[in-house]
């Protein structure tokens, strides 16, 4: 399995040739972006801790990688990343932990580390 490190690095290379094949629609997809993750009632770095907690949920490992680094870089704390990931789980009861402790590395039963590290 590809680290998540290597797998954040395919996704950004990726995303650059989407903008460089469709850059008037990357354009407006930054657009949207940019309005919906701004500063408002709600923090930046709370927006993306929902937005990760959503992925989670819906299990895309692609927005998992991004949403982590993007709320690393509002200074989220990694118990709030992890407290994130418990409410993602908890909404989906037991299938919602399935999903979502492969892709935060959460412990199984003995101690390991289950999922990517």
């Amino acid at each position: 399995m590809e680290s998540q490190l290597d797998l954040n690095r395919e996704r950004v290379r990726a995303r650059d040739k989407w903008t460089t094949l469709l850059p008037d629609t990357m354009a407006g997809v930054t657009s949207v972006q940019e309005a919906a993750y701004a500063d408002g009632a709600l923090s930046v770095k709370h927006k993306r801790l929902i937005v990760l907690g959503i992925a989670l949920g819906r299990g895309c490992t692609n927005c998992v990688l991004g949403q982590t680094v993007r709320a690393l870089d509002t200074r989220a704390m990694a118990e709030e990343i992890l407290e994130t990931t418990g409410v993602a789980a908890a909404i989906g009861g037991t299938m919602g932990y399935g999903r979502v402790a492969p892709r935060c590395g959460a412990p199984r039963g003995d101690g390991q580390a289950l999922g990517p590290s």
